[in-house]
């Protein structure tokens, strides 16, 4: 069977999925900072706190795309994430998908919501990146 675009509630159960991955190793990630305070908890305005749970993010997404074309959450979806002509984004292409995502979310979600009136079907990841997301049934 040919790939498709993904849709949003594919997209939304990868995300849920890819999110209580990442909170599981942001928590790992915690660890460290509240013994070096002596068990006390970290303030939330630690810059190094919050730039280590960024990189922590960045570097599953980002590092599973450009790896792999997927996270686990999108593996259990049957998702695939392509550049145009169906090869694997690369940590570039990853990385800006990755930023880009942010940006899809700062306004209530609306990058992310956008693909329901795009003509491709693409969020506005999607296209700064050059990338899609495709469902592969199974």
């Amino acid at each position: 069977m040919l790939p498709q675009n993904a849709s949003l509630l594919r997209r939304l159960g990868a995300m849920l999925y890819d999110l209580l991955l990442v909170l599981a190793l942001q928590m790992l990630s915690t660890i460290p900072f509240i013994a070096a305070r002596g068990g006390e908890q970290v303030a939330a305005g630690n810059l190094p706190y919050q730039l280590t749970l960024l990189v922590i993010t960045y570097v599953f997404f980002a590092g599973f795309w450009g790896w792999r074309g997927r996270t686990l959450g999108m593996q259990s979806w049957g998702l695939q994430l392509e550049r145009a002509d169906g090869s694997r984004p690369g940590m570039g292409r990853a990385s800006l998908r990755f930023f880009a995502a942010i940006l899809s979310w700062l306004p209530a979600g609306l990058g992310f919501w956008w693909q329901l009136w795009d003509s491709d079907g693409l969020s506005w990841h999607d296209r700064l990146s050059g990338t899609r997301l495709q469902y592969y049934p199974r």
